[in-house]
């Protein structure tokens, strides 16, 4: 599956991707995919719910004349924390260094990104949080599934389906995981 322990180089962990087990049912992260895009032992780690869109576009959230660039970018959930605040991050892909993440960027630098090709452009409220060791404790307990995001990432829909559609693609034991129904205990 993947060889990440809770002692794990912090390194290893920023940039992953973290993909919410089914045991993690009726809280925030019920089949989220979370961008990991900082962890260090010290400050523990941030990272974003990428496929929780809020139904809502920049262009509702942000009506000034000087955000129309963005307008059509849809909003998602980013995680628990903060959800009173709106950010952007840009996302891209490098060939030497895979997937790059700028987060908390401001409205202007969104716009500047957004122009650039080959960069998506995503909005945020709230983020997902982890205190120092928090995050090692529930990669522990199987509370994640832990990954490199893949090359094909930002061609996925950013929505629901992204956690089985990506998930699907890691192997075939994940392929059954993603396509197992929510609670089998009901069939």
């Amino acid at each position: 599956m993947n060889d990440l322990t809770p002692d794990a180089d912090p390194e290893r962990l920023q940039g992953q991707l973290l993909f919410a087990t089914p045991t993690m049912q009726g809280g925030p992260f019920e089949h989220s995919v979370v961008l990991l895009s900082e962890h260090s032992e010290k400050d523990g780690a941030f990272g974003l719910i990428l496929n929780q869109p809020i139904g809502q576009t920049v262009g509702d959230v942000l009506t000034d004349q000087a955000f129309h660039p963005l307008r059509h970018i849809t909003v998602h959930r980013g995680g628990p924390v903060s959800q009173n605040q709106l950010f952007f991050a840009a996302l891209w892909w490098e060939a030497a260094r895979g997937l790059r993440i700028i987060h908390q960027i401001s409205a202007e630098d969104a716009i500047q990104h957004h122009q650039q090709p080959g960069t998506l452009v995503r909005a945020f409220v709230g983020y997902s949080g982890w205190s120092p060791g928090q995050l090692e404790v529930e990669i522990e307990r199987h509370t994640w599934i832990v990954t490199p995001p893949p090359p094909t990432l930002l061609g996925f829909s950013h929505d629901e389906s992204l956690w089985s559609s990506a998930l699907r693609s890691i192997s075939p034991y994940h392929r059954l995981l993603a396509d197992a129904p929510k609670n089998p205990f009901a069939n």
